[in-house]
């Protein structure tokens, strides 16, 4: 017996590749179109998880639907999904020389309705950056519409010291976390 019927609720390519490593092809994909706009004091960890969940439970589709969020923190401060050079040299220089929290929710809606529900949190510290490498990185233009600015499957993981938690969920979508799901809802996986 197969899978259950997947619909990913992501237009991100990331996801689909990160996907792809559970060896699952999703049988659709159906960007999720919400407001993306933080509520008054909303903490990111609430803001990851109500992201993915109403993502979840807006896509139209029958069988299961998989959808998720990737929210970067400093502190309390949610830091956007950089439109413009100005907003992403905004987050860079805020992140630089010290540690920020990437949060990746990741959400199963079950054909019933039924809601499954998973965060991975994750640590992840820039080096000191100079005006020479922020520039350079802007100029990439990797971090158009990427939360806090940066990709770190691109020239950014160079400036990374280190990090403590999930890569994949930084990437977007938390593997450890996603198979769970998964697995949990009776889908086959590599």
């Amino acid at each position: 017996m197969g899978s259950p019927h997947l619909t990913l609720a992501s237009a991100s390519p990331r996801r689909r590749e990160l996907l792809g490593r559970l060896g699952l092809t999703p049988d659709a994909v159906s960007p999720a179109d919400i407001d993306e706009t933080p509520l008054p004091g909303e903490l990111p960890r609430a803001y990851a998880l109500r992201m993915g969940r109403e993502k979840a439970l807006v896509v139209d589709a029958p069988g299961h639907v998989l959808a998720g969020d990737t929210v970067v923190a400093v502190g309390r401060r949610i830091l956007p999904k950089t439109e413009t050079e100005a907003e992403a040299r905004a987050c860079l220089e805020l992140m630089s020389g010290r540690r920020h929290q990437v949060l990746s929710s990741v959400v199963l809606r079950a054909p019933d309705g039924g809601l499954r529900t998973r965060l991975s949190e994750t640590v992840v510290h820039f080096k000191r950056l100079s005006h020479e490498e922020i520039a350079a990185y802007l100029a990439s233009d990797e971090w158009r519409g990427k939360a806090g600015g940066y990709a770190i499957q691109g020239a950014a993981e160079g400036l990374i010291e280190w990090i403590r938690g999930s890569h994949s969920g930084v990437m977007g979508l938390p593997l450890y976390e996603t198979r769970a799901l998964l697995n949990s809802a009776g889908f086959t996986l590599a």
